[in-house]
């Protein structure tokens, strides 16, 4: 098996790298500190038409794989965006594969093409403040109405539904008591996010700032039948669909983090002298450093290989639960060990290492907790009992 990547593929993080190279540490920082949403970074990646990378050439996209996305994401935190960039462009990526799939022709042509130009942004309004990861049991509800929807409820940890046009947004259809199983009766649309009857509340938070993450608060928005994606009941299973392509887009952000990191680690430990002599050329800034390397490439070649098994078609879930677990971790343990290669100097943010290490424990946290992916790993892999 060569995970080597193909000519095609060099092009595209070359390609991605020069475009990146005007938002450097320096930008990203600004807007660590103001907040303001990239919409510039998000415009040159729309004008360069990456934001449809991986859907198809007929609404506009480039047809290509979720491998050459994750490459692209990777890219993208690498350069030191981290996730304040890739969170920005991050759901056009795999969002809109449940629209793809299960959507109609008429809808794929009313929704993809706008996404892909870079003309409307989405929000993913899954996550509720009393299910958590528990999702089959989440309270929002839409009760049909004719020929629409009226939804109450609420999420929490929408990001970008700030600026969002559109909300990806799954709700109850079938009370839950009245479903044979808890995955029945969930339903999901793609509709407008409509301010009159949502409302969105910022949740301050520790890095990414740019990015907002919200409360949304959902009372008698309206949606007509025509925004539903397939089947009403049918929702979370095709919200599964997403799932595995989301683990290993956040596994290539964390490994970019970290190399992100690792890099500017090593660059300290080549200047930095102490006592007449550089600190790199000390085996207790060495080995830790190693150590990080060694460990982001192993978690980079899980990612790659989950990317291969979803491109064609083979079942992938373990290896993705397996990629973002891995590179999460060691990208956390790279850009801790780069606040501490930095001494003092790490806790400033003028050397941006902290932004990294901020920003990093988001893939630790989701899509998917570790602990999570751990049981998922020991039931669906190792054949143990369900502990939960």
């Amino acid at each position: 098996m060569d995970f080597e990547l193909t000519a095609d593929q060099q092009a595209i993080c070359e390609q991605i790298e020069r475009l990146c190279a005007p938002f450097d540490d320096r930008y990203w920082f600004e807007r660590d500190h103001d907040g303001e949403f990239p919409l510039d970074f998000v415009s040159a990646m729309a004008d360069g038409g990456w934001l449809g990378i991986a859907m198809p050439e007929a609404y506009g996209g480039a047809g290509l794989g979720i491998t050459e996305a994750a490459l692209m994401m990777q890219t993208v935190a690498a350069s030191g965006a981290c996730l304040s960039g890739a969170s920005a462009i991050h759901l056009n990526l795999f969002g809109p594969n449940v629209i793809v799939k299960f959507g109609t022709p008429e809808q794929r042509e009313r929704f993809l093409p706008p996404l892909i130009r870079g003309e409307q942004r989405a929000c993913f309004a899954v996550t509720e403040p009393n299910t958590g990861l528990d999702t089959t049991h989440l309270k929002t509800f839409a009760r049909r109405d004719g020929d629409r929807y009226v939804v109450h409820g609420q999420k929490v940890w929408t990001s970008n539904a700030q600026h969002a046009h559109k909300m990806l947004l799954i709700a109850r259809t079938t009370p839950l008591e009245e479903t044979a199983r808890p995955i029945d009766g969930l339903t999901l649309f793609y509709c407008d996010l409509d301010r009159a009857r949502v409302e969105v509340r910022e949740i301050e938070k520790m890095g990414r700032k740019c990015v907002d993450s919200n409360q949304v608060f959902i009372d008698g928005l309206e949606i007509p039948v025509q925004d539903r994606i397939g089947e009403e009941g049918q929702g979370f299973r095709y919200l599964l669909h997403g799932l595995n392509p989301e683990r290993i887009l956040i596994a290539a952000e964390a490994i970019g983090i970290g190399r992100a990191a690792l890099r500017k680690a090593t660059e300290y430990a080549r200047e930095r002298v102490v006592f007449g002599r550089p600190i790199g050329q000390n085996q207790a800034i060495q080995h830790p450093l190693a150590e990080c390397w060694a460990e982001l490439e192993a978690a980079n070649l899980v990612m790659l290989n989950a990317a291969s098994q979803y491109d064609r078609g083979a079942d992938c879930g373990a290896h993705a639960n397996a990629a973002k677990y891995l590179a999460a971790e060691a990208g956390f343990k790279t850009c801790t060990q780069a606040v501490m290669t930095h001494g003092g100097f790490g806790y400033a943010k003028e050397y941006h290492v902290e932004r990294y290490l901020r920003e990093v424990m988001i893939t630790r946290l989701a899509p998917v907790s570790p602990q999570l992916v751990l049981c998922y790993l020991a039931e669906r892999v190792l054949g143990l009992p369900k502990s939960y």
